[in-house]
């Protein structure tokens, strides 16, 4: 009876911390200090892609004409000098080493969300955690976007909308004010992975998924950088605005790493393992167009 009653106890004890405490294990904590881990796309993180590479974007024809105009100058323009990164971007690079803090009710000291510093020019971003709706479509669109979470499993997943148009990467390749940004965080003890998705109507044939990775280091220190100032040092005349005409073809790229061009313009097709197969007849196509020496 004695072994039966401690038993009854036991089990007793662990379904009431259940109902207390339903997600207690699921979850896990953000704050703190995190450096990024630059081992995915380095050179497209840092220095950046070339212009024409396009490659692992599901980008449709709206997308890819909208990259293939734009001019890096563009950003010597006085209302240009001071954008920071957007959301869809500002998480991949460069770095960033991050600085996460708790947002606590000041009555209950319950978390309902979570602040983030140290992305490119201060898009610092807010992702609440209590239930809060996202605005209206009428309602004004951010650099940093309006966020809210949710704990799904061991997961943290956040969406993002009212985003301005921005870059998913820093040679042009867009996204519309009309896209809609999935994270999912996860950590493996140090490593903080978080996993996002852009859904864009406007500018992808499909959604275009990467990852980042950070790792827990205490003794870093990211400070509240300042914002960006205009110079507003380009002697240019009115109206300037930089650009490729329409049509260009940025082929330079292509012919460096050795690939056929089309296979630097994106498209979802790309982006799965069946297309070595079309891979293959481009460049047998290519080497059979070349002159006999």
């Amino acid at each position: 009876m004695a072994r039966a009653s401690v038993g009854g106890r036991v089990g007793w004890c662990l379904l009431m911390t259940a109902a207390v405490c339903p997600s207690a294990w699921a979850q896990f904590d953000l704050a703190g200090e995190w450096s990024a881990i630059l081992h995915e796309d380095q050179e497209h993180r840092i220095p950046g892609p070339a212009l024409g590479d396009y490659t692992g974007l599901p980008l449709n024809d709206a997308g890819r004409q909208k990259a293939q105009s734009w001019d890096a100058s563009i950003l010597s323009q006085p209302e240009q000098q001071a954008n920071p990164h957007p959301a869809q971007y500002s998480f991949r690079g460069p770095g960033p080493n991050l600085r996460i803090e708790k947002i606590l009710d000041p009555v209950t000291d319950a978390l309902i969300g979570y602040r983030t510093s140290g992305t490119f020019g201060r898009a610092d971003r807010t992702i609440w955690l209590d239930g809060r709706a996202h605005p209206s479509g009428y309602a004004e669109h951010k650099w940093e976007g309006f966020s809210t979470g949710v704990w799904v499993d061991t997961m943290l997943v956040v969406t993002t909308t009212h985003m301005k148009m921005g870059v998913i990467q820093r040679n042009g390749s867009p996204s519309s004010p009309y896209a809609v940004m999935t994270e999912r965080f996860f950590r493996h003890g140090e490593y903080l992975t978080m996993v996002s998705m852009i859904d864009d109507p406007i500018y992808l044939e499909e959604p275009f998924v990467r990852s980042q990775t950070w790792a827990w280091n205490p003794p870093q220190h990211v400070a509240r950088a300042a914002v960006f100032e205009i110079v507003e040092e380009v002697d240019m005349p009115g109206g300037w605005v930089p650009h490729w005409p329409l049509g260009t073809e940025h082929r330079d790229f292509a012919e460096q790493v050795g690939v056929p061009f089309e296979a630097t313009q994106g498209g979802k097709a790309t982006l799965y393992p069946d297309y070595r197969l079309t891979l293959r007849e481009l460049i047998a196509a290519g080497a059979a167009a070349k002159p006999a020496r």
